[in-house]
Protein backbone atom coordinates (compact mmCIF):
# COMPACT_ATOMS: atom_id res chain seq x y z
CA UNK A 1 0.00 0.00 0.00
CA UNK A 2 1.30 3.16 -0.62
CA UNK A 3 0.04 5.81 2.14
CA UNK A 4 0.95 9.38 3.03
CA UNK A 5 2.34 9.77 6.32
CA UNK A 6 -0.54 11.25 8.72
CA UNK A 7 -0.15 13.92 11.38
CA UNK A 8 -2.05 13.08 13.80
CA UNK A 9 -4.27 15.45 15.91
CA UNK A 10 -7.02 16.18 18.25
CA UNK A 11 -8.76 13.28 16.47
CA UNK A 12 -6.31 10.57 17.26
CA UNK A 13 -5.62 9.46 20.88
CA UNK A 14 -3.65 7.08 22.73
CA UNK A 15 -5.77 5.79 25.66
CA UNK A 16 -2.97 3.51 26.88
CA UNK A 17 -4.18 0.73 29.44
CA UNK A 18 -6.98 1.97 31.98
CA UNK A 19 -9.03 0.57 34.44
CA UNK A 20 -12.48 -0.80 34.41
CA UNK A 21 -13.67 -3.58 32.07
CA UNK A 22 -15.53 -6.67 32.40
CA UNK A 23 -15.09 -8.34 36.23
CA UNK A 24 -11.69 -6.28 36.70
CA UNK A 25 -7.97 -6.80 35.38
CA UNK A 26 -6.58 -10.55 35.64
CA UNK A 27 -9.40 -12.56 34.06
CA UNK A 28 -9.68 -14.85 30.28
CA UNK A 29 -11.81 -12.76 28.36
CA UNK A 30 -14.84 -14.71 26.85
CA UNK A 31 -17.11 -14.70 29.91
CA UNK A 32 -17.32 -11.22 30.42
CA UNK A 33 -17.46 -10.40 26.92
CA UNK A 34 -20.27 -12.85 26.59
CA UNK A 35 -22.01 -11.40 29.10
CA UNK A 36 -21.90 -7.64 28.43
CA UNK A 37 -22.03 -8.01 24.36
CA UNK A 38 -24.37 -10.91 24.04
CA UNK A 39 -26.99 -8.70 23.36
CA UNK A 40 -25.20 -6.97 20.20
CA UNK A 41 -23.94 -10.42 19.16
CA UNK A 42 -27.34 -11.69 18.30
CA UNK A 43 -28.39 -8.27 16.73
CA UNK A 44 -30.52 -6.47 19.14
CA UNK A 45 -28.11 -3.61 19.33
CA UNK A 46 -25.16 -1.89 17.60
CA UNK A 47 -24.77 0.76 19.81
CA UNK A 48 -21.56 -0.21 21.77
CA UNK A 49 -19.68 -1.13 18.64
CA UNK A 50 -19.59 -3.98 16.14
CA UNK A 51 -17.53 -6.41 17.26
CA UNK A 52 -16.27 -6.84 13.69
CA UNK A 53 -14.16 -9.90 13.82
CA UNK A 54 -12.90 -11.31 17.41
CA UNK A 55 -15.86 -10.79 18.68
CA UNK A 56 -17.74 -13.26 15.99
CA UNK A 57 -14.70 -15.68 16.98
CA UNK A 58 -15.48 -15.73 20.72
CA UNK A 59 -18.97 -16.10 20.01
CA UNK A 60 -18.62 -18.97 17.51
CA UNK A 61 -15.39 -20.57 17.82
CA UNK A 62 -13.32 -20.32 21.13
CA UNK A 63 -16.42 -22.19 23.03
CA UNK A 64 -17.04 -21.63 27.21
CA UNK A 65 -13.48 -21.12 29.13
CA UNK A 66 -11.51 -20.29 26.52
CA UNK A 67 -9.01 -17.52 27.03
CA UNK A 68 -8.65 -15.39 24.09
CA UNK A 69 -6.80 -12.32 24.93
CA UNK A 70 -5.16 -12.20 28.28
CA UNK A 71 -7.19 -9.08 30.55
CA UNK A 72 -4.23 -8.93 32.70
CA UNK A 73 -0.78 -8.81 33.00
CA UNK A 74 0.46 -7.69 29.59
CA UNK A 75 -0.64 -7.45 26.38
CA UNK A 76 0.59 -9.63 23.49
CA UNK A 77 1.88 -6.72 20.91
CA UNK A 78 5.36 -6.18 22.88
CA UNK A 79 5.61 -3.16 20.77
CA UNK A 80 2.73 -1.80 23.26
CA UNK A 81 4.17 -2.95 26.18
CA UNK A 82 6.86 -1.00 25.41
CA UNK A 83 5.66 2.48 25.55
CA UNK A 84 6.07 5.04 27.37
CA UNK A 85 3.57 6.71 29.79
CA UNK A 86 2.93 9.50 27.53
CA UNK A 87 1.06 7.47 25.45
CA UNK A 88 1.53 9.46 22.05
CA UNK A 89 -0.25 8.39 19.10
CA UNK A 90 1.16 6.62 16.42
CA UNK A 91 4.67 5.89 17.70
CA UNK A 92 4.56 1.94 16.98
CA UNK A 93 4.65 0.89 13.36
CA UNK A 94 1.02 -0.67 13.76
CA UNK A 95 -0.25 2.26 14.67
CA UNK A 96 1.69 4.57 12.16
CA UNK A 97 0.01 2.47 9.40
CA UNK A 98 -3.73 2.56 11.30
CA UNK A 99 -3.39 6.34 11.48
CA UNK A 100 -2.17 6.26 7.96
CA UNK A 101 -5.05 4.91 6.66
CA UNK A 102 -7.61 7.06 8.97
CA UNK A 103 -6.22 9.90 7.75
CA UNK A 104 -7.32 8.31 3.94
CA UNK A 105 -10.57 7.62 4.96
CA UNK A 106 -11.42 11.52 5.99
CA UNK A 107 -9.88 12.85 2.61
CA UNK A 108 -12.25 10.01 0.58
CA UNK A 109 -15.12 10.78 2.74
CA UNK A 110 -14.97 14.44 3.13
CA UNK A 111 -14.61 14.80 -1.16
CA UNK A 112 -17.77 12.89 -0.74
CA UNK A 113 -20.02 13.92 2.00
CA UNK A 114 -21.25 17.66 2.29
CA UNK A 115 -20.03 18.95 6.09
CA UNK A 116 -18.03 15.56 6.56
CA UNK A 117 -17.36 15.56 10.36
CA UNK A 118 -14.52 13.21 11.15
CA UNK A 119 -14.75 10.12 13.68
CA UNK A 120 -11.98 9.63 16.06
CA UNK A 121 -9.06 7.43 16.24
CA UNK A 122 -8.78 5.86 19.99
CA UNK A 123 -5.98 2.91 20.68
CA UNK A 124 -5.77 1.42 24.11
CA UNK A 125 -4.13 -1.20 25.34
CA UNK A 126 -5.74 -4.39 26.77
CA UNK A 127 -8.75 -2.31 28.07
CA UNK A 128 -9.90 1.18 28.42
CA UNK A 129 -13.40 2.97 28.20
CA UNK A 130 -15.53 4.25 25.54
CA UNK A 131 -18.48 6.40 26.15
CA UNK A 132 -20.30 2.87 25.16
CA UNK A 133 -19.05 1.29 27.98
CA UNK A 134 -15.92 -0.78 28.10
CA UNK A 135 -13.45 -1.05 25.41
CA UNK A 136 -11.43 -4.24 25.68
CA UNK A 137 -8.74 -6.57 23.61
CA UNK A 138 -10.92 -9.22 23.30
CA UNK A 139 -13.84 -7.51 22.03
CA UNK A 140 -11.59 -6.90 18.57
CA UNK A 141 -12.02 -3.45 16.51
CA UNK A 142 -15.04 -1.40 17.10
CA UNK A 143 -17.07 1.98 16.79
CA UNK A 144 -18.82 3.26 19.34
CA UNK A 145 -21.81 6.04 17.59
CA UNK A 146 -22.10 7.42 21.20
CA UNK A 147 -18.71 9.48 20.75
CA UNK A 148 -17.92 8.81 17.30
CA UNK A 149 -14.93 6.63 17.96
CA UNK A 150 -13.31 3.97 16.46
CA UNK A 151 -11.32 1.98 19.38
CA UNK A 152 -8.23 -0.66 18.40
CA UNK A 153 -5.62 -2.15 20.43
CA UNK A 154 -3.58 -2.94 17.75
CA UNK A 155 -2.36 -6.24 19.19
CA UNK A 156 -5.57 -7.60 17.18
CA UNK A 157 -3.46 -7.36 13.82
CA UNK A 158 -1.51 -9.94 15.43
CA UNK A 159 -4.71 -12.28 15.73
CA UNK A 160 -5.94 -11.05 12.44
CA UNK A 161 -2.43 -12.63 11.20
CA UNK A 162 -1.62 -15.68 13.02
CA UNK A 163 -5.45 -17.43 13.94
CA UNK A 164 -6.83 -16.38 10.69
CA UNK A 165 -4.32 -16.13 8.40
CA UNK A 166 -5.48 -12.58 7.46
CA UNK A 167 -1.51 -10.70 6.93
CA UNK A 168 -0.83 -7.64 5.11
CA UNK A 169 -0.84 -4.57 5.65
CA UNK A 170 -4.26 -4.35 3.14
CA UNK A 171 -6.01 -6.55 5.51
CA UNK A 172 -5.31 -3.98 8.20
CA UNK A 173 -6.35 -1.23 6.45
CA UNK A 174 -9.75 -3.49 6.00
CA UNK A 175 -11.13 -3.50 9.18
CA UNK A 176 -10.24 0.26 10.02
CA UNK A 177 -11.91 1.21 6.86
CA UNK A 178 -14.91 -0.70 7.91
CA UNK A 179 -15.43 0.88 11.16
CA UNK A 180 -15.32 4.03 9.50
CA UNK A 181 -17.94 2.77 7.29
CA UNK A 182 -19.81 2.37 10.78
CA UNK A 183 -19.20 6.07 11.10
CA UNK A 184 -20.53 7.31 7.31
CA UNK A 185 -24.08 4.66 8.95
CA UNK A 186 -24.07 7.11 11.97
CA UNK A 187 -24.18 10.43 10.49
CA UNK A 188 -25.92 9.57 7.66
CA UNK A 189 -28.80 8.20 9.94
CA UNK A 190 -28.91 4.70 8.47
CA UNK A 191 -27.55 3.49 12.05
CA UNK A 192 -30.65 4.90 14.03
CA UNK A 193 -32.59 3.75 11.80
CA UNK A 194 -31.79 0.39 11.54
CA UNK A 195 -31.73 0.53 15.65
CA UNK A 196 -35.46 1.29 15.88
CA UNK A 197 -35.89 -1.32 13.66
CA UNK A 198 -34.72 -4.01 15.17
CA UNK A 199 -36.51 -2.99 18.89
CA UNK A 200 -39.44 -4.43 16.96
CA UNK A 201 -38.22 -6.99 15.38
CA UNK A 202 -37.82 -10.47 16.24
CA UNK A 203 -34.34 -12.21 17.12
CA UNK A 204 -33.97 -13.56 13.60
CA UNK A 205 -34.68 -10.51 11.90
CA UNK A 206 -32.93 -8.35 14.39
CA UNK A 207 -29.64 -10.27 13.07
CA UNK A 208 -30.62 -10.14 9.73
CA UNK A 209 -30.98 -6.62 9.21
CA UNK A 210 -26.86 -6.60 11.34
CA UNK A 211 -26.23 -8.53 8.65
CA UNK A 212 -26.89 -5.61 6.33
CA UNK A 213 -25.50 -3.27 8.30
CA UNK A 214 -22.31 -5.06 8.37
CA UNK A 215 -22.24 -5.92 4.75
CA UNK A 216 -22.70 -2.26 4.06
CA UNK A 217 -20.18 -1.36 6.11
CA UNK A 218 -17.52 -3.66 3.81
CA UNK A 219 -18.88 -1.92 0.41
CA UNK A 220 -17.82 1.40 2.03
CA UNK A 221 -14.66 -0.02 3.17
CA UNK A 222 -14.66 -1.06 -0.63
CA UNK A 223 -15.27 2.88 -1.88
CA UNK A 224 -12.59 4.07 0.78
CA UNK A 225 -10.04 1.60 -1.38
CA UNK A 226 -11.24 2.33 -4.69
CA UNK A 227 -11.03 6.21 -4.06
CA UNK A 228 -8.33 6.22 -1.85
CA UNK A 229 -4.69 8.40 -3.70
CA UNK A 230 -1.64 9.59 -2.22
CA UNK A 231 -0.52 12.99 -2.10
CA UNK A 232 0.98 12.42 -5.39
CA UNK A 233 -2.32 10.72 -7.05
CA UNK A 234 -1.49 7.55 -7.27
CA UNK A 235 -3.35 4.90 -6.11
CA UNK A 236 -3.10 3.93 -2.42
CA UNK A 237 -4.04 0.25 -3.53
CA UNK A 238 -1.70 -1.76 -4.94
CA UNK A 239 -1.00 -5.34 -6.64
CA UNK A 240 -2.51 -7.71 -4.24
CA UNK A 241 -3.70 -5.49 -1.63
CA UNK A 242 -7.15 -6.55 -2.68
CA UNK A 243 -6.62 -9.77 -2.42
CA UNK A 244 -4.96 -9.48 0.78
CA UNK A 245 -8.57 -7.67 2.22
CA UNK A 246 -10.21 -10.62 0.28
CA UNK A 247 -8.63 -13.21 2.29
CA UNK A 248 -9.59 -11.56 5.45
CA UNK A 249 -13.35 -10.92 4.23
CA UNK A 250 -13.18 -14.47 3.58
CA UNK A 251 -11.92 -15.66 6.96
CA UNK A 252 -14.50 -13.54 9.07
CA UNK A 253 -17.64 -14.97 7.71
CA UNK A 254 -19.98 -16.34 9.93
CA UNK A 255 -20.20 -19.85 8.20
CA UNK A 256 -16.74 -20.05 7.76
CA UNK A 257 -16.38 -19.31 11.87
CA UNK A 258 -18.49 -21.88 12.55
CA UNK A 259 -17.20 -24.88 10.25
CA UNK A 260 -14.05 -23.39 11.38
CA UNK A 261 -15.48 -24.74 15.31
CA UNK A 262 -17.25 -28.12 13.91
CA UNK A 263 -20.58 -26.26 14.09
CA UNK A 264 -23.20 -26.11 11.45
CA UNK A 265 -23.82 -22.92 10.31
CA UNK A 266 -26.94 -21.51 11.80
CA UNK A 267 -28.01 -18.34 9.50
CA UNK A 268 -30.58 -17.12 11.69
CA UNK A 269 -27.63 -16.87 14.37
CA UNK A 270 -25.62 -14.98 11.31
CA UNK A 271 -24.84 -11.12 12.67
CA UNK A 272 -22.04 -10.27 9.89
CA UNK A 273 -22.94 -12.15 6.93
CA UNK A 274 -21.44 -15.27 4.92
CA UNK A 275 -17.81 -15.18 3.58
CA UNK A 276 -19.25 -14.92 0.15
CA UNK A 277 -21.48 -12.15 1.20
CA UNK A 278 -18.27 -10.36 3.13
CA UNK A 279 -16.37 -10.83 -0.08
CA UNK A 280 -19.15 -9.75 -2.64
CA UNK A 281 -20.21 -6.43 -0.66
CA UNK A 282 -16.22 -5.44 -0.24
CA UNK A 283 -15.79 -6.57 -3.85
CA UNK A 284 -18.76 -4.13 -4.68
CA UNK A 285 -18.05 -1.01 -3.16
CA UNK A 286 -14.30 -1.52 -4.80
CA UNK A 287 -15.26 -2.05 -8.44
CA UNK A 288 -17.94 0.82 -8.67
CA UNK A 289 -16.30 3.11 -5.78
CA UNK A 290 -19.85 4.51 -5.19
CA UNK A 291 -21.33 4.36 -1.88
CA UNK A 292 -24.79 4.38 -3.48
CA UNK A 293 -24.45 1.01 -4.69
CA UNK A 294 -23.29 -0.08 -1.20
CA UNK A 295 -27.51 0.27 -0.56
CA UNK A 296 -27.67 -3.31 1.15
CA UNK A 297 -30.57 -2.54 2.80
CA UNK A 298 -32.86 -2.26 -0.78
CA UNK A 299 -30.88 -5.40 -2.74
CA UNK A 300 -30.45 -8.87 -2.52
CA UNK A 301 -27.20 -9.87 -0.18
Amino acid sequence: MRLDDYDPGDDIRDLGRGGGGFGGGGGGGLGGLLIGFLPMLLGRKMGCGTILLLGAVAFFVLGPGANMLSMGGGTSDPAADSRSGTNVACDTQAERLACNVFGSTHTVWGGLINGYQKPTLNFFTERNESDCGAAQAAMGPFYCPADNGVYLDTSFFRELEQRFGAAGDAAQAYVIAHEVGHHIQTISGISDQVRRAQQRASQAEGNALQVRMELQADCYAGVWAARAKTAAGRPVMEAGDMEEAMRAANAIGDDTLMRSAGQRPVPESFTHGTSEQRMSWLRRGLQSGDPRQCDAFASNI
